[in-house]
């Protein structure tokens, strides 16, 4: 199992360190127990973190109410839980952990 995620049930948790004002929004590397995304988008009022939600919407193939953030909406430092998702982007393990490419 990853150290940035695990699964409770059929709801994937991840840690993020969040890296906003970055030129466009991607996957970047695990560091330390978080997994780093870069954000094209301001951290003002939350925006940063709508646009992160809006991001791993489609990357994970949910609603975007299927994402909760736990907690850092205001923070680079964030929780969030995805329930049920239809694809996990690469070196995010399955709930069987069948391998990491991270």
């Amino acid at each position: 199992m990853s150290s940035f995620c695990h699964w409770e049930e059929n709801t994937l948790v991840l840690n993020i360190l969040g890296r906003p004002r970055a030129k466009q929004t991607a996957f970047g590397k695990v560091i330390g127990k978080q997994l780093e995304i870069h954000v094209a988008e301001q951290p003002v009022r939350g925006r940063a973190t709508v646009h992160l939600v809006q991001f791993l919407a489609g990357e994970f193939q949910v609603a975007e109410s299927a994402i909760e953030v736990v907690f850092g909406v205001y923070n680079v430092n964030k929780q969030l839980r995805i329930a049920a998702p239809q694809r996990l982007p690469s070196g995010v393990p399955w709930p069987s952990g069948q391998g990491s490419l991270f």
